[in-house]
């Protein structure tokens, strides 16, 4: 004679657009919400950690410094040699040496 474990309910609140758009999808997957939160929760216990990795999202103000960052030109840092005439290599910095040629 088998037994069977008893059951418990979980109830979670979350935005009805997201139960929606959730629901259709595991439902085109042969799943539903019920066994998606099992399956979840199984695999929590299995890896004994969230099966995926949060990660915090930079507020706009990060962004728009990265942004900032990202376009801001790299120094760089002139060498002349003995009658002062300016040293660039070329292939490395080809504006800069067509500058330092041309003016």
């Amino acid at each position: 004679m088998a037994t069977t474990k008893p059951k418990a309910n979980v109830n979670v609140k979350i935005d009805a657009d997201v139960k929606e758009t959730a629901t259709l999808l595991l439902s085109r997957m042969g799943i539903d919400m019920t066994t998606a939160v099992d399956m979840f929760f199984r695999q929590i216990i299995a890896e004994r950690q969230l099966p995926f990795q949060p990660k915090v999202t930079p507020t706009l103000d990060e962004q728009l410094a990265a942004v900032i960052e990202s376009r801001r030109p790299q120094a760089v840092r002139l060498e002349v040699d003995e009658n002062g005439a300016i040293l660039v290599d070329k292939d490395l910095h080809p504006d800069l040496y067509d500058w330092a040629i041309n003016g």
